[in-house]
């Protein structure tokens, strides 16, 4: 059983001195240690967040710079394939008048050998049809 005398006294005192020891020795230290923990883990969330916007904004920034600059490029190669055929619908243009004067010129070469040989067959043509009704008719014209 439990007897009351002077001992409890000393128990209760040592207990209470025990806890402001305690408190002064660990629990203080312990709570500031986790106050700071907290307060630098708080601290480096914001920095994160700082970083992450910080990036996500150079991000725009590349993008951006990479939208215009693939349009400038779309826009040479739009402007070089432009060229290209305006110079290929030249060159061929003039390949094109070179093959017609070229093909008139042989046009009027034939004109002229078979205007040369229908006179040549016009002039004997006469000849040609004695010597054949006369080797038809076999006598002489």
């Amino acid at each position: 059983m439990i007897t009351m005398d002077i001992t409890l006294l000393f128990q209760m005192i040592n207990i209470i001195v025990l806890m402001f020891i305690l408190n002064g020795v660990l629990y203080k230290p312990v709570r500031q240690i986790l106050r700071d923990r907290a307060e630098k883990m708080k601290g480096m969330q914001s920095e994160v967040v700082r970083f992450q916007e910080n990036a996500r904004l150079r991000q725009q920034e590349v993008d951006n710079k990479m939208a215009k600059a693939s349009g400038r490029a779309k826009a040479a190669l739009d402007s070089a394939r432009a060229e290209a055929a305006s110079a290929g619908n030249a060159k061929l243009a003039s390949i094109k008048a070179e093959v017609e004067a070229g093909k008139e010129k042989m046009m009027a070469d034939i004109r002229s050998q078979i205007d040369t040989a229908a006179q040549g067959l016009q002039g004997n043509l006469n000849g040609f049809a004695t010597a054949m009704a006369s080797k038809i008719l076999r006598r002489s014209l």
